[in-house]
């Protein structure tokens, strides 16, 4: 489907500046990031993969205008479209659609969310993001010369970062994608939440979801849907 290149307003243009930022932290993970669009009245939906995390990104922003799309861009030319200040401050354009990798068509689902209890507050989540990187760093400076290799290190990844936190089932990685990405604050009085749908777990803050799916809070045997999350 072709999509023509059209102008976007922002109700605000710090919500322009706060998507910049996040496709910014998107791109520095992946160069050639996608990201699939949802607009639906004034609402904006965007969603990235952290492929090194295995979790879907979401951020969100309100638009000045009403829209209905729903396309597949790349991240670099929307982030270069994108106005976060000076005169056209909270302007951009949506860039011509490209074809998208296979996560593009797969999102959490639209409604059915409901709070899980048991999420710790955010300083003991950044505690333990900390201690985490701090384990990984350790295990891999003890690893033999012969056994450092790529291999080994994402052996150790694995095993460290796909712990849930306390009895939730979310991953550990999970909260690591949300502070990677600004997502996650620490300040005591930051407001975090855990969703449930189905399947679906989803890290809410003020700045931004973190999306799994399980078994093991992975994306690669998700089924197809449409919906925004």
């Amino acid at each position: 489907m072709t999509v023509p290149v059209r102008s976007l307003e922002f109700a605000d243009p710090r919500e322009a500046a706060d998507l910049a930022a996040f496709l910014g932290r998107l791109l520095r993970y992946d160069r050639a990031a996608a990201v699939r669009m949802q607009a639906g009245g004034n609402a904006l939906a965007v969603f990235g993969r952290l492929p090194s995390f295995d979790v879907l990104a979401i951020r969100t922003a309100r638009l000045a205008g009403t829209h209905e799309f729903d396309v597949t861009v790349s991240a670099g030319e929307f982030l270069e479209s994108l106005h976060a200040e000076g005169p056209a401050a909270g302007s951009g354009a949506l860039p011509a659609p490209v074809t998208g990798p296979p996560w593009t068509g797969v999102l959490p689902p639209r409604g059915g969310w409901h709070e899980r209890p048991g999420l710790p507050g955010p300083v003991p989540l950044r505690t333990a993001v900390t201690a985490a990187v701090a384990e990984f760093r350790a295990r891999d400076e003890a690893l033999p010369e012969a056994r450092r290799t790529r291999a080994e290190r994402d052996l150790i990844g694995r095993d460290i970062w796909s712990r849930t936190v306390g009895g939730t089932g979310l991953p550990l990685r999970a909260v690591h994608a949300a502070q990677s990405l600004g997502f996650l604050r620490a300040a005591p009085d930051f407001p975090v939440a855990l969703l449930a749908s189905g399947p679906w777990l989803r890290l809410r803050t003020p700045f931004g979801s973190i999306a799994v799916r399980g078994p093991g809070g992975g994306l690669g045997t998700l089924a197809v849907t449409v919906g925004a999350g």
